[in-house]
């Protein structure tokens, strides 16, 4: 378990969360060029991003890619079958509360579960610095996301932030079996096994919806990217970072993902931000900052 002066995983996660943040900018995009169908999207996500992963991993794992120690197979299998619920969950929520209720009950509520399982499950401590950290970077993507859309019914409101907690708790079963496995393996290999579970299990799902695949040359880019960016390159570095950081300290950090996604939309896409959002990504930012100085002065 990495000791509290260990953060040289940080900067991988931050990277990783930088590349999450495109993931809004290009989704939007590719509204524009083809007709929205968000779970077609998160499927083509991760098919797109297994192929490139099982080469990547099998050059660098080399004939041992395959070879999984015992104890570690629940894991990658549990870590698949939870990014999959993450991509149903998160998708489904969408159309009772709105994208930006999802993205803030999801965001918020996984480092909290992280938090919560890792003490538990993987015996990590949450000391001050954390907790404090922890406390800002919810606060400021709560006020950066900004003010969630009322739902049309009490139902339609209970039903998606069901959903949304559903994902948030789904991302935080990922972070955590990640941190389980990634100081055994190189970091795209237990990424491009799980990814390739949670194709499989999501295959169906999208079949009986109707798999959409009339895009653009331009949709097809932008899925291309979707799958080796955000998804392929993005996990990878997340999985690096966990070798040396806490699930906890990772999901604090990956806070500023929704930071980064409202730049770009504020810069490329012409969208506007409230004062409380401006508040909102400096009190993230200010947070994370905060947590990366106070781990490295110890």
């Amino acid at each position: 378990m990495p000791t509290s002066n260990n953060n040289a995983g940080m900067p991988a996660i931050v990277l990783a969360a930088l590349t999450w943040g495109t993931i809004g900018v290009a989704v939007e995009a590719l509204y524009r060029v083809s007709a929205p169908d968000p779970f077609s999207v998160g499927f083509y996500r991760l098919l797109l991003s297994v192929p490139v992963l099982l080469a990547f991993s099998r050059v660098y794992a080399g004939p041992g890619f395959w070879r999984v120690r015992p104890r570690d197979r629940g894991a990658l299998a549990l870590m698949g079958a939870a990014f999959a619920a993450y991509q149903v969950c998160y998708f489904a929520a969408i159309p009772y509360i709105g994208v930006a209720a999802a993205v803030l009950i999801n965001i918020c509520s996984a480092p909290v579960m992280v938090a919560l399982l890792s003490s538990v499950f993987l015996r990590e401590r949450l000391n001050w610095v954390v907790g404090l950290a922890l406390v800002g970077a919810v606060c400021g993507a709560v006020l950066l996301v900004g003010d969630s859309p009322e739902a049309a019914t009490p139902r339609d409101l209970l039903l998606g932030a069901a959903l949304a907690l559903g994902a948030g708790f789904s991302y935080s079963v990922v972070a955590l079996t990640a941190r389980s496995v990634a100081p055994h393996y190189h970091p795209a290999q237990p990424v491009a096994i799980a990814f390739a579970l949670s194709a499989l299990l999501l295959l169906p799902i999208v079949l009986a919806r109707g798999l959409a695949w009339h895009y653009t040359p331009a949709g097809w880019g932008l899925l291309l990217y979707l799958g080796l960016v955000p998804t392929a390159l993005g996990y990878g570095l997340y999985l690096r970072g966990l070798r040396t950081t806490t699930a906890t300290v990772s999901a604090v950090v990956a806070l500023l993902e929704p930071l980064i996604s409202t730049v770009l939309a504020v810069t490329l896409l012409g969208e506007q931000l409230s004062r409380s959002g401006v508040l909102g990504g400096a009190l993230l930012f200010a947070s994370v900052l905060f947590l990366y100085l106070k781990q490295r002065s110890n």
